[in-house]
């Protein structure tokens, strides 16, 4: 009854090992690389207020 246990789970480990190997996915890998540098953060120009403000009635 061991040695029957340990086939079947060797021959699963195997048959997993087999299937792990032939169903992995492939990633495909350009080797080109950009060369322009990537901005995170860009600056936008903060519009001035203006001198002259609006009666506020207080």
């Amino acid at each position: 009854m061991i040695v029957t246990i340990t086939l079947i789970i060797s021959s699963l480990v195997v048959l997993n090992l087999l299937l792990l190997k032939f169903s992995s996915n492939k990633i495909i890998r350009t080797s080109e690389k950009n060369k322009k540098p990537i901005i995170l953060r860009t600056e936008v120009p903060v519009k001035s207020l203006s001198t002259r403000l609006a009666p506020t009635g207080s």
